[in-house]
């Protein structure tokens, strides 16, 4: 986070003393009031609207003229936001919003000191409206759909602020902004816009950039005339959430290049530096989100996020998010589990069952081939947790959209995966990733696992920073220009490849040297989850 000094602050609380009125001096309130701003912010235009017009003789007066005013900028000017007696001017704080399809996580900011106060993370309330965003779009276009979608949105985001408001002893007067990160379809819910043309040919949103709104213009559970601010969107894929990892990651500001991938409901991907940026999305992330696995779950207290296999006896070596019986397996878990069995030999190059190496851990569920993780006994739910055929094949399927995407946009930009500098995999899953083992399946290129850097929720973080930082607002403008969005629906090299990639690690075994078909490096294999 920048220092307050030197960061830009776009919303801001001063106390100004203003000179008072006589008959040498018959300035109005008004132009008084804003004489004064003009002059302690160094700007060339500040305004106010009626209604704090109408409230300023009286407070003035009573204040000894000395009031407290809280602004914000909106590009070259700045609009007086609210009025107090200088003595209870509230301490201001701001809300960074990553408005995920699957997750929302909102963090209180002190505008003030410049840091991170509280988080608040939950799973979106549309879930039982569409698990995603093809489906949110069909159901808004049902009646009153959209209305539906928008209305539990703002009602879950209202609740939990009311949470932060009542955990800190805040005024909802004193929350002075919200920045939000979200994907195309998700903004657009957000701000109860119609996304029926999102999905269809050729692929158009209803806006891009919305500019600053009130927060009473959305029924927002803060300050009424609180400037929101959503990140602008690229294309009908591409969306602010996006943009604000980029801003977060520094990668428009390096001259290396560089490759952002954020997995989540779909899987986005940034390849460029501070010259160029190429991006594309597609939809590599179900499987990886605890949308797909019949003991899939969203990384959590539970959630199983390593795994290792022993070669000799076969028996796995879990580890589980806070220590807690396992409940589930996560996107990393996943990954680890398959990268495992692969060298194991306990699946093959397609990702299938090879009964005569899994033995009796393999069992037939409903004609269906399944693994055995977790017995009943070790389990958190009391039954066995396993893992069915049709969960590999939905997880190979996602692999190899996930590779097929990284080929796609470097090979248009007429790059190898070798001059990447920065590999930089973002997002809850990419805190969690184990790289060797998104390579073994064949996931992520094979580069040396030093080019890898996992740098959690960037959407959060970019939000975070244009709450705070005018310059930040400004650069994600820029970053948003100089984005060349490529539309995967209509590539038909993206497709060709797809087929080559549905395999473990792929077709072409030469794109992965250090991948050893059913062979266990002892370094992989002796290192227990904890160690990982």
């Amino acid at each position: 986070m920048q220092p307050t000094e030197t960061r830009q602050a776009w919303i801001k609380g001063l106390v100004l003393e203003i000179s008072r009125p006589s008959l040498k001096d018959n300035t109005a309130d008004r132009d008084r009031l804003l004489k004064e701003a003009r002059k302690v912010l160094g700007a060339g235009d500040v305004t106010m609207d009626l209604p704090l017009t109408r409230r300023l003789p009286s407070l003035l007066r009573e204040s000894g003229f000395k009031v407290g005013v809280v602004l914000f900028r909106d590009g070259d000017i700045w609009r007086v936001m609210d009025l107090y007696p200088a003595r209870k001017t509230p301490r201001l704080f701001g809300l960074a919003v990553d408005l995920g399809t699957s997750t929302v996580v909102i963090r209180l900011v002190d505008l003030a000191e410049g840091r991170g106060v509280d988080e608040v993370s939950f799973l979106n309330p549309q879930r039982p409206m569409g698990e995603d965003i093809l489906s949110r779009i069909h159901f808004a276009s049902g009646e009153n759909g959209l209305y539906a979608l928008h209305s539990a949105l703002i009602k879950g985001i209202n609740e939990k602020i009311g949470v932060l408001v009542r955990r800190h002893g805040l005024a909802k007067e004193s929350l002075a902004g919200m920045v939000l990160a979200g994907n195309t379809t998700m903004t657009h819910l957000f701000l109860g816009l119609d996304p029926f043309w999102i999905c269809r040919e050729p692929y158009i949103p209803v806006v891009n950039r919305t500019g600053i709104l009130r927060a009473e213009a959305l029924g927002l559970f803060i300050h009424p005339n609180a400037p929101v601010l959503v990140f602008p969107n690229v294309g009908s894929y591409f969306g602010g959430d996006l943009i604000a990892g980029i801003l977060a990651s520094g990668m428009a500001r390096r001259k290396e290049i560089s490759l952002l991938v954020d997995v989540g409901t779909n899987a986005e991907v940034v390849l460029g530096n501070r010259e160029w940026l190429m991006g594309c999305a597609g939809a590599a992330g179900p499987a990886l989100e605890g949308g797909v696995a019949s003991i899939g779950m969203m990384a959590g207290p539970g959630a199983i996020d390593r795994v290792r296999i022993d070669p000799d006896s076969g028996e796995p070596e879990i580890r589980t998010i806070g220590d807690q019986p396992p409940t589930g397996i996560c996107g990393s878990g996943l990954i680890d589990l398959a990268a495992q069995l692969f060298l194991t030999g306990m699946i093959d190059l397609r990702g299938k069952f090879v009964k005569e190496v899994c033995g009796d851990k393999l069992r037939e569920i409903d004609g269906i081939a399944h693994l055995v993780l977790v017995p009943a006994g070790a389990s958190g739910t009391g039954e066995d947790l396993t893992l069915g055929q049709p969960d590999l094949d939905a997880l190979i399927r996602s692999k190899a959209a996930m590779y097929t995407i990284l080929v796609t946009i470097t090979r248009m930009a007429n790059l190898s995966f070798e001059e990447i500098h920065h590999f930089l995999v973002a997002g809850t899953f990419g805190t969690t990733i184990d790289p060797r083992s998104a390579i073994t399946i064949g996931m992520l290129p094979d580069l040396p696992p030093d080019r890898f850097r996992t740098l959690g929720n960037t959407s959060l973080e970019g939000a975070t920073l244009a709450l705070l930082s005018y310059g930040a607002m400004e650069e994600a403008e820029r970053i948003r220009d100089n984005v060349t969005y490529i539309e995967l629906n209509v590539n038909q090299e993206f497709m060709n490849r797809f087929s080559a990639a549905k395999f473990i690690p792929h077709t072409d075994t030469s794109l992965f040297p250090s991948v050893k078909v059913a062979r266990v490096s002892k370094a992989m294999m002796t290192s227990s989850p904890k160690e990982a």
